[in-house]
């Protein structure tokens, strides 16, 4: 990629059809984990018009009442309108959960079985997995698809605080940065396209979203007189949610990760458990990059892992840095030393992350990286000197 470009990330309000699934497979996650910490989850919804399926593979001590626990997230996001065909006391819902395959379990569990060839918990699938850190945000993350968040974020607190009465739980954000010499210098376009009610007119709306929205929420030195600020750019946009579109757990992947900025191996998270390396070594990499970053080591950082069923070992491990090494350190150096600092055995990363948790919850919305939370473990910075003990600083 060339050094001067425009790069473009969107976000997604947590009452987008994708994300209200999201939402409900992490809702039946925690309450899951909350019950019995070592639950068994991989849990899928759908939902479209008035109706939810919640589908799946659940082994778990917990009891649940698993209709109480999809309205309870569908209120939380906000569907309590009278207006709403997609409401939270109205909806219909089918449960389509069953167990998990012992298959599966047998290679995931700690412990012998016949062909297995060992007694360790194995990843819960085969499948490779990125990390990705860049210093062009305090949150280390890509400025395009953390601003989109930050303008996704403030309409939700502004909708939930009743201070604007027509605002509506679905939502979508994008946000155009031009990079000169691989830094932003400038955001040449903000979309902001949100869910209102039918009473309002679309001058209201553009002016807040303008002024009470993106000037709140982005960098003032990147806004300038020629960016451009498309709010609402069909004009009306009365009927969202899965009214308007059918949502699924598991679509919105780069909107979770990156932006597009770094790469993503296609594993979803939401509603899947730690022993599932599509989500928890995601944010192991993401742990790992981040600290490359933190620690100076290099500007930009990316690792790439993979794993094979029921192995407890990852098949590779491989960092690239873009050449923003600094002092003459390799690519193959900084990778020596995350070996020598990190595990990536599947148990490992549940234990070093803490994950065995009900934490989910607040991974869903506006990205699985670059909160502050403390609960979000893989954004601590806390192995920066253990690697660069490593490598010899």
């Amino acid at each position: 990629m060339s050094k001067n470009f425009i790069f473009s990330s969107e976000s997604v309000g947590e009452g987008h059809p994708d994300k209200v699934c999201d939402t409900i497979s992490d809702y039946v996650l925690d309450a899951c984990l909350t019950q019995d910490k070592f639950s068994r989850v991989a849990c899928e919804t759908y939902a479209k018009s008035n109706f939810v399926v919640v589908g799946g593979e659940i082994t778990t001590k917990a009891k649940l009442d698993f209709n109480a626990i999809v309205r309870q997230a569908i209120r939380d996001i906000g569907y309590t309108h009278d207006d709403d065909v997609f409401h939270a006391d109205k909806v219909l819902i089918m449960n389509a959960i069953t167990s998990q395959s012992p298959d599966i379990k047998q290679g995931v569990d700690a412990r012998t079985a016949e062909g297995k060839g060992h007694a360790e918990q194995g990843a819960g699938d085969q499948g490779l997995m990125f990390g990705y850190a860049t210093n062009e945000t305090p949150e280390l993350m890509p400025a395009p698809i953390m601003y989109a968040h930050k303008l996704g974020w403030k309409l939700t607190c502004i909708r939930k605080s009743g201070k604007v009465k027509w605002l509506r739980p679905d939502a979508k954000s994008q946000v155009s940065v031009r990079y000169v010499n691989d830094q932003p210098v400038e955001i040449t376009n903000v979309v902001i396209s949100t869910q209102h009610s039918a009473d309002v007119k679309h001058k209201t709306i553009k002016e807040f979203c303008i002024e009470e929205v993106i000037k709140k929420s982005l960098p003032k030195h990147l806004l300038t007189k020629n960016t451009a600020f498309l709010v609402n750019p069909t004009g009306r946009f009365v009927v969202g949610g899965p009214q308007g579109d059918t949502g699924l757990t598991g679509r919105k992947i780069i909107v979770d990760s990156y932006g597009g900025m770094g790469r993503h191996g296609g594993g979803a998270f939401s509603g899947k458990d730690p022993s599932k390396v599509d989500r928890s070594a995601a944010y192991m990499g993401r742990y790992v990059a981040k600290n490359i970053v933190a620690a100076g080591i290099a500007s930009s950082a990316e690792i790439q892992f993979a794993y094979a069923i029921g192995h407890p070992e990852p098949v590779s491990v491989c960092i690239n840095t873009f050449g923003t090494a600094v002092d003459g350190i390799t690519d193959e150096q900084i990778e020596k030393a995350v070996r020598e600092v990190f595990s990536f055995k599947p148990a490992n990363i549940i234990k070093q992350l803490n994950l065995l948790r009900p934490i989910y919850r607040k991974t869903t919305n506006y990205g699985h990286f670059g909160k502050t939370d403390p609960d979000i473990t893989w954004e601590r910075t806390d192995k920066v000197a253990a690697l660069k003990r490593a490598l010899g600083n």
